[in-house]
């Protein structure tokens, strides 16, 4: 397996594309938007010079990883002679349909294609093709070149050997591959968004500030960072569509999302990605100023 299709260029995409390149795949990454493949080579070549900053690569290394990359705006220019791709596209069901829809028809017989969803049913995924053995879930975490966690999710019908290639690739990408079945959340999110929605509630009945609620869980639950903080950072609409699908899969209250979550994301309060969300990002995109919302 040497060459590498990933489909998306942004957040999720281009951390893909650059943690495949670095590792020496050949990349093709993908992007109907020539300036949203930019702006990804960009963040790449980005986050490639703080690492050479840091000393943790050379600049040879550098030019080595950004050359292992080629754009493409077309789906089936992009995947010819693919091994695997990757797609990692808005989470949007309808969306991830017609995209494997189309990979299937156009990706050889034995490439094996794979889905970065961070929730939906990878055997709803398959189903529109007809290769569902070779189709398999690959949630990375973001930054994707920083964190060790790939869930590896497996459909109904996906193959022992689909998933065993999957898993050792994951390896050499020094990753920790982790093997988990198929039902909405799956394992990571079906743990983190309840918390996450419990701390948006908490904020919501006034039990205590942003502020506070992320102090608690960072200092009293060794947390890196508050989950008020970490919504912002995940992005707020992709926290209510995943506890969307989890609500809708499995029919319980317990994850329905918090009303002051839908209202943010229904006013554009996304998050770092717009700026503010729990926290105003207006001058830092460290979680330092509370947004005037929920100030004091």
């Amino acid at each position: 397996m040497k060459n590498i299709a990933v489909i998306g260029a942004g957040t999720m995409g281009n951390g893909i594309a650059h943690t495949f390149a670095q590792s020496g795949f050949n990349v093709q990454l993908i992007d109907i938007s020539e300036d949203s493949l930019k702006r990804g080579v960009d963040t790449i070549a980005r986050n490639l010079d703080r690492m050479v900053a840091k000393e943790k690569i050379s600049e040879a290394d550098k030019l080595t990883t950004l050359g292992n990359i080629t754009t493409f705006t077309s789906t089936e220019d992009g995947v010819k002679n693919a091994d695997l791709v990757v797609e990692a596209a808005t989470e949007n069901l309808d969306l991830k349909l017609k995209i494997f829809k189309q990979l299937n028809a156009v990706c050889g017989d034995k490439t094996i294609l794979a889905t970065n969803t961070s929730s939906i049913s990878i055997t709803q995924i398959a189903a529109v093709t007809s290769r569902p053995e070779k189709v398999i879930g690959m949630h990375f975490m973001n930054p994707v070149p920083i964190m060790k966690l790939v869930e590896i999710i497996r459909g109904y019908s996906t193959s022992d050997e689909v998933t065993s290639t999957i898993m050792e690739l994951s390896k050499t990408l020094g990753k920790t591959p982790t093997e988990v079945n198929d039902y909405p959340g799956f394992v990571a999110n079906r743990i983190l968004m309840p918390m996450i929605n419990e701390s948006i509630e908490t904020l919501y009945n006034g039990v205590a500030g942003v502020e506070e609620i992320d102090t608690v869980m960072k200092l009293g639950m060794a947390h890196p960072m508050g989950p008020l903080q970490l919504a912002d950072f995940i992005g707020l609409d992709v926290c209510l569509s995943i506890l969307n699908v989890m609500y809708d899969g499995f029919k319980n209250p317990k994850y329905a999302p918090c009303p002051l979550l839908v209202n943010m994301v229904m006013a554009g309060k996304l998050g770092i990605k717009s700026g503010e969300g729990f926290y105003d990002y207006a001058e830092s995109r460290k979680a330092e100023k509370v947004s005037v919302q929920f100030s004091k």
